[in-house]
């Protein structure tokens, strides 16, 4: 006959299995506290003159002023002064300069919302809270002289 074989745990060697099974299932929510997004940040310039007067800014990408031209904007024209990317995690905001102007923080709160504020010579300007899903972008703009406008437009890319 044969006898049952039984395991026996040393001394801590349950703590081994506790601990391992901890891990198994909190690391989930480790990752998700520190979820973060690719985004990218661009200065514009907008206008209804057919060109730039400054020779460093050069005509948005197609996909940005398609989506320019479904809002309530009177400028026909944009141009690109700054492009930033930029990973921003729930652990901490993060701030960028797109110019010696212009400023923006941004906080991921969880899911797809962030929070934004935009500083205009070191100034607070705004601050705005919003979904970005992943393909989509937040738009904040203001006048500017000579009926031309600054945007700064915040695309989601991860």
């Amino acid at each position: 006959m044969m006898a049952a074989m039984r395991t026996q745990l040393k001394p801590g060697g349950w703590m081994v299995w506790v601990v391992a099974f901890c891990c198994l299932f909190t690391a989930p929510v480790l990752l998700a506290d520190t979820a973060g997004m690719k985004l990218e940040a661009q200065l514009l310039w907008g206008t209804n003159d057919a060109t730039s007067p400054n020779p460093k800014h050069k005509p948005v990408d197609e996909d940005i002023r398609k989506k320019l031209k479904e809002l309530p904007l009177k400028w026909t024209n944009y141009f690109e002064e700054t492009r930033k990317s930029l990973d921003v995690t729930e652990a901490a905001a993060k701030r960028v300069t797109l110019s010696d102007r212009c400023d923006i923080e941004v906080k991921v709160l969880g899911g797809s919302k962030i929070e934004v504020t935009h500083f205009g010579k070191g100034e607070k300007v705004v601050k705005q809270t919003q979904n970005l899903p992943k393909g989509e972008m937040l738009v904040l703009g203001g006048n500017a002289p000579n009926s031309t406008a600054w945007l700064v437009i915040l695309k989601r890319v991860e």
